[in-house]
């Protein structure tokens, strides 16, 4: 029979508890951990989110205690009344922030019993992610689970305390409001009061927010939940949590100086103090340097090596005349024998062929006489590159892309497209080797952690399918003024720059914003641009557009992925492990087995019904 808790109190948590505070009364309260039967003494591992306690049950101190204890099994419920006891010389656990100690029970009371788990709390890792999924209760159970929740509240309030401190006023926007265009799919929700009308769920607050900067609020900030529906991965959920902000007369470098004080007080709440300001490189320079918008500064960047062959060079290694050469390194990645470096040769040729690129080994550079002189040349290029700390060593790997024969057409389309190809090799190559050579080990200082700003990206990008410009960023990010001045929205789209600027660690893209548009008539050439007409215009966005009559300041802001960061933070592989309830990459909630069907008459009420599929 199942015990009631009565009148009694916790005094203690299972991870307070410290050799100081040997032979005093407590009352211990959680689940059964582990339990560990030695006939007249059972030793029960008692846990909470704040740690574990021995608790010994001595059948001379308290048969009755014992003989519960003999019932009790892992996540059973209970409490448990008695002394806090030293550990007899050699028994203590280092392991556990309560090793000195243990509990010798008076009383124990049997709260709740529980099934067999599925999967044991107690367990470091469970394999079965789906398993992990639809008992997640059970799963934030885990040790490792309640750090990284702990972790994610710990981050936040640090957040949310600095922007306070500097001004900023907490204030919430609407979930169901009217689509609007963000780069994916809206949720809807089907109205049952205005049939055959749908609000959606923002993927983010962008109008609000700057709404709220005509509304004369100066600095606004919201840990904001969004939802996009769009196809998932390993750092993307239908639904995710941002930190947004905006303020009204602000230059890039007020932006970048806030942000960067909020990401300091929230690293420091993991122990790691970041030095700022951080870098910053515009969108081409990022391009140019990395082969990508969001580096990963870990890594050396890449060298242009087409300086280096001559066109009489280029004949004799069959290498395509009017395109560059791309060398870089991957830091510990050499000592590959022959036939290793052969495949990767070959890996490159095939798994980036269908791009036009190939390579050249350096290693048999060397061997050939009529080639050394090159080889060495591209050994010493390589070295010089500044984010190569130390040279090139006989420990790193080399790479040299070259482009194929019969690649000219790609490169007349977009002339970035071999920076941006060989970007990708490296990132590729850098993952495979990552592992073996522990290139990215976490050492828990700033130097794991490479902050970038990247700058000044393109106003729009083409779309090959609907052969139209669309907005690169959102169609409320300010253009540059001199291109606004000097034309280019109308006769040259390609070449105009937005006041965007994103902020990305080790290659991961952490939040966007922008500068963004306060005058009507350059938000209404905006909307021109994009092939939208002033009548449609006026239909999606009229509010807006006459928001932005009465006074509208200037302003800007940017939002950032609070699961990101602590993902990220807690050495995570997946946001599906700082979000307490996440959905599969089928955006499935296993749990609760959502989504559902409705009944009929639900469908009714809302005006909707099922199209029949062919």
């Amino acid at each position: 029979m199942l015990d009631f808790l009565g009148s009694l109190q916790r005094t203690h948590t299972c991870g307070q508890l410290r050799a100081e505070q040997d032979g005093q009364p407590v009352v211990l309260m959680g689940w059964v951990n582990r339990r560990r039967d030695h006939g007249n003494l059972i030793f029960l591992d008692v846990r909470d989110r704040t740690g574990i306690t021995q608790v010994v049950l001595d059948k001379e101190v308290s048969n009755e205690a014992h003989a519960k204890a003999e019932a009790a099994r892992s996540e059973y419920v209970v409490a448990v009344k008695g002394k806090v006891r030293r550990r007899g010389a050699g028994l203590d656990n280092p392991n556990m922030p309560t090793g000195q100690i243990e509990v010798v029970a008076s009383e124990l009371l049997l709260l709740n019993e529980a099934k067999t788990p599925p999967f044991s709390p107690a367990e470091d890792a469970v394999a079965n992610e789906e398993v992990r999924l639809k008992y997640r209760y059970l799963d934030l159970r885990r040790p490792q689970m309640q750090s990284n929740f702990a972790l994610r509240s710990r981050v936040a309030m640090a957040i949310r305390n600095y922007l306070v401190e500097e001004g900023f006023l907490e204030i919430e926007t609407p979930f169901m409001t009217r689509s609007t265009p963000e780069g994916a799919r809206d949720y809807l929700v089907p109205s049952r009061v205005h049939a055959g009308s749908f609000y959606a769920l923002p993927q983010s607050p962008q109008i609000f927010k700057q709404i709220l900067m005509i509304s004369g609020f100066d600095r606004y900030f919201q840990i904001a939940r969004c939802f996009r529906d769009e196809d998932l991965r390993a750092d993307r959920q239908p639904e995710f949590t941002q930190i947004d902000l905006e303020m009204t007369f602000p230059q890039q470098e007020l932006v970048f100086r806030v942000v960067e004080g909020f990401l300091t007080a929230a690293f420091a709440t993991a122990g790691i103090q970041l030095t700022s300001p951080f870098i910053q490189m515009t969108y081409d320079e990022a391009v140019r340097r990395y082969g990508i918008d969001k580096p990963d500064m870990r890594l050396p960047a890449l060298t242009d090596l087409t300086g280096e062959l001559t066109p009489e060079l280029r004949e004799q290694l069959k290498i395509e005349q009017r395109l560059p050469v791309i060398g870089f390194v991957i830091p510990k990645a050499g000592g590959l024998s022959g036939t290793q470096r052969r495949a990767l040769t070959e890996e490159i040729r095939t798994g980036f062929g269908d791009c036009g690129l190939d390579s050249l080994d350096v290693a048999r550079l060397k061997t050939n006489a009529a080639f050394a002189t090159l080889a060495n040349a591209i050994e010493s290029r390589l070295a010089a590159e500044p984010t190569l700390e130390g040279g090139v060593t006989p420990e790193d790997l080399i790479i040299v892309v070259t482009p194929k024969l019969g690649t000219p057409e790609k490169w007349n389309y977009d002339p970035q497209w071999i920076w941006k190809r060989v970007g990708a090799l490296r990132l590729e190559l850098a993952k495979k080797f990552a592992d073996k050579h522990k290139l990215f080990d976490q050492t828990g200082t700033a130097n794991d952690f490479k902050f970038l700003w990247v700058t000044d990206f393109p106003m729009y990008e083409w779309n090959e399918e609907s052969k139209t410009w669309d907005a690169a960023h959102h169609p409320f990010t300010s253009p540059h003024e001199d291109d606004i001045k000097a034309g280019r929205l109308t006769s040259d789209k390609g070449a105009v720059r937005a006041l965007a600027y994103d902020i990305v660690l080790n290659g991961t893209e952490l939040g966007s914003g922008s500068i963004r548009i306060h005058r009507k008539d350059v938000q209404a050439e905006i909307f021109r641009s994009l092939g939208m007409s002033d009548a449609e215009a006026k239909e999606r966005f009229g509010f807006f557009l006459d928001a932005l009559e009465y006074g509208t300041p200037p302003h800007g802001g940017i939002a950032l992925g609070l699961d990101r960061i602590v993902m990220i933070l807690a050495g995570a592989s997946s946001l599906r492990e700082v979000i307490a309830f996440p959905k599969t990459a089928k955006a499935i909630d296993l749990m609760v087995d959502a989504p559902t069907p409705v009944s009929d008459a639900q469908m009714r009420e809302l005006h909707l019904k099922i199209a029949s599929r062919s």
